[in-house]
C-alpha cells in the first residue's frame, strides 16, 4: 500500500509539511451556516496563498472549522493561525453582520485556543526505526 508523497521544492529545501488545524468559535456559539462556511473557505484560501501555503481540505460545522494545510518550512504555524483567524474574523463579521450572534460581534469571533496537529508522511515508529538502522561511521 505505497502512497506517493508530494514534495515542495524550493531553492534550498525539499519539504512535505502538512498541518491539521481546528478553530472553534468563542464560547462554541453556533454561528456558521452553509454560506458562511463557503465564504470562510474562500478567505482561508486567500490567506494561505499569501503565505505560499495551500489549503488542501476545509470543512466545518455550526461552531468550528477544520483545515488541512500544506505549508513551506519558512512559515511559523502561529503566524499562519493568527492571520487565518484575524482575516476571517474581520471579513465574516463585516459580510454577515446580521447573522452573527451579537454576543460574538463585540468580542472575539474565534476562541483564542486552537488545535494544530502535524500529519502526513510515515508513522513515527517507522521513521524512528529508519533512523536507528542508519550505519554509524566507525
Amino acid at each position: 500500500m505505497s502512497q506517493e508523497v508530494e514534495y515542495r521544492r524550493g531553492r534550498h529545501v525539499v519539504s512535505a509539511m502538512d498541518v491539521h488545524l481546528v478553530f472553534v468559535t468563542k464560547y462554541r456559539r453556533n454561528v456558521f451556516n452553509d454560506a458562511m462556511l463557503r465564504r470562510c473557505e474562500d478567505i482561508m484560501i486567500e490567506v494561505c496563498d499569501s503565505f505560499e501555503a495551500e489549503l488542501r481540505e476545509f470543512n466545518g460545522e455550526h461552531d468550528h472549522v477544520h483545515l488541512l494545510i500544506r505549508y513551506p518550512p519558512k512559515v511559523a504555524i502561529s503566524k499562519l493561525v493568527n492571520s487565518l483567524k484575524g482575516v476571517s474574523s474581520h471579513y465574516l463579521r463585516k459580510e454577515f453582520t446580521g447573522q452573527v450572534d451579537p454576543a460574538i460581534m463585540h468580542g472575539p469571533f474565534w476562541s483564542p485556543s486552537y488545535l494544530a496537529a502535524s500529519c502526513g508522511g510515515a508513522p513515527l515508529t517507522i521513521i524512528k526505526t529508519y533512523i536507528e538502522q542508519q550505519r554509524h561511521p566507525t
